[in-house]
């Protein structure tokens, strides 16, 4: 059946109802256009998803993926919220609580195998209840995990058969997230969904989400992933994100600074320390990023010569297609202990209670902020 306002003419997926369309890999839909006459045709992540088990990550706009979440609330599931520990704020659901209804929500926290040996997690899963409760969305477990290295994933298959009963089982999540390398763990875990997987269709569903159907009648609902435009990681061209993204864990960077002091992340970031005692600062980032120190009154001077060139990444081509920057003014409280979040970045962690004021320079839309230290 033809969803409504869809063209009658254009060609739909014969596994899950998108639209097919050749130009873009990471949109819904998508096949390459050899098979795109073919009939019953499937689009490229129904094909991986059948022949392969391997769910392969696509993407939505914020407003179409709001529409998706909105139809949530009115089934009987268990919602897999899965986040970027390196980016928690960054690749947190904003309201998801009010689109997912009475539903539970199990928060699963991907990517701790990037955070220094070391970490306490006990410490960690407390931290990650505390900022979900301030964000408004009430959980009923968080599980800390390493999709990709395996870490914990037992506890979230646990979790996962505990909690949803008799129960299909939504995955969202923003895009980076290891979303897919987690719905693939899953689908592994499940002894006939390979069975299942080789029938002749999947359900027809909505235009941008999967059933992955389990053996007792109940599905895993593959959701794409939502684009948040609020991380760095979104703006930048895709020749810089392996500078953003780590894939191995953090070394992290200490800086002993004293006001009037400034930090060049390549030419993607500025951090300003304006007023308050010398004091250091913790740097989690990516690796592969670049730190350059310099003195405050001599900051604008070296950007405007060195941009693209010893600030680096992006290249100064790249450099003209990223918003220009944003300042944003901010006051670390006396007496706390706290993190400086820069989203798609990381976070600079501010050791010290005396309190201090930092600006911060980011492209226009970056979500930058201070929180509660997460190490």
């Amino acid at each position: 059946m033809k969803e409504q306002g869809k063209d009658k003419d254009q060609p739909s997926c014969a596994g899950c109802g998108a639209s097919l369309q050749t130009q873009s890999k990471d949109r819904p839909g998508y096949v390459p256009a050899s098979a795109l006459d073919a009939e019953a045709a499937i689009c490229q992540r129904c094909f991986r998803i059948r022949n392969y088990n391997d769910a392969v990550q696509v993407s939505m706009n914020n407003d179409e993926f709001l529409k998706l979440l909105g139809g949530i609330a009115s089934t009987d599931s268990l919602v897999v919220h899965i986040v970027d520990l390196f980016d928690f704020e960054g690749s947190l659901i904003s309201g998801l609580q009010r689109f997912v209804g009475n539903n539970p929500v199990l928060l699963v926290v991907n990517k701790i195998d990037l955070l220094p040996k070391g970490t306490n997690y006990n410490r960690l899963r407390n931290w990650v209840q505390r900022q979900a409760k301030a964000q408004g969305l009430r959980t009923v477990d968080v599980v800390l995990c390493s999709a990709k290295r395996g870490m914990g994933f037992d506890r979230v298959v646990e979790a996962v058969e505990q909690l949803r009963g008799q129960r299909d089982v939504y995955v969202v999540g923003a895009t980076n997230v290891g979303k897919s390398t987690l719905i693939n763990r899953l689908i592994a875990d499940y002894s006939d969904l390979e069975r299942e997987l080789t029938v002749s269709r999947f359900p027809g569903t909505t235009l941008d989400e999967i059933r992955i159907p389990l053996d007792d009648g109940k599905s895993i609902i593959d959701t794409p992933g939502i684009v948040y435009t609020s991380r760095l990681t979104e703006l930048v061209p895709r020749g810089v994100l392996g500078s953003l993204l780590p894939d191995k864990p953090i070394k992290s960077l200490v800086y002993q600074l004293d006001a009037g002091q400034t930090l060049f992340f390549g030419s993607l970031v500025r951090f300003d320390y304006t007023h308050g005692a010398n004091l250091s600062f913790t740097l989690y980032t990516a690796n592969a990023m670049k730190v350059h120190r310099t003195k405050l009154e001599r900051a604008d001077e070296l950007y405007a010569q060195h941009k693209g060139v010893m600030l680096a990444p992006p290249s100064l081509e790249e450099l003209q297609g990223i918003p220009a920057w944003t300042r944003h003014s901010l006051r670390i409280p006396r007496g706390s202990e706290s993190d400086i979040f820069i989203s798609g970045l990381g976070w600079i962690r501010v050791n010290g209670t005396n309190g201090a004021q930092v600006e911060v320079y980011a492209p226009k839309g970056v979500k930058v902020l201070v929180r509660e230290a997460l190490i």
